[in-house]
């Protein structure tokens, strides 16, 4: 089991590749995580903050289907709320407002983002 920093977090999957957010869904499980989503659209994410409550950290892809993830980000940055981004772009593409935040390549290693979102305080 990999240490998230807090016993049962709360997080949240933004990811529209079906087969992957399944993947992160089940591997945060495994790691004693509590699984919000899996949401694969801004509007959902952003519902899904505004509704739930507790989030301790999210994972969101950069690129939902041509829709850019970054005002999540920024919800989750104004909610004091830690998270890390997953793509397949080259770092070097995200804003650089975005710079210090953790960014995993795709394919994602799971055990990888979730020490980086550990790391990130979630």
């Amino acid at each position: 089991m990999i240490d998230l920093g807090v016993p049962t977090s709360r997080i949240l999957v933004v990811e529209d590749e079906y087969m992957l957010a399944t993947e992160m869904s089940s591997e945060l499980s495994a790691a004693g995580a509590v699984v919000v989503g899996p949401v694969a659209t801004v509007d959902q994410a952003t519902a899904l903050i505004q509704e739930s409550g507790a989030i301790d950290g999210a994972i969101l892809d950069v690129n939902l289907g041509g829709e850019l993830v970054y005002p999540v980000a920024d919800l989750l940055a104004r909610s004091g709320i830690p998270f890390v981004f997953v793509t397949g772009y080259e770092t070097s593409a995200l804003p650089q407002e975005y710079a210090a935040v953790p960014c995993i390549m795709k394919p994602v290693n799971m055990a990888e983002a979730i020490r980086a979102l550990g790391r990130a305080g979630a």
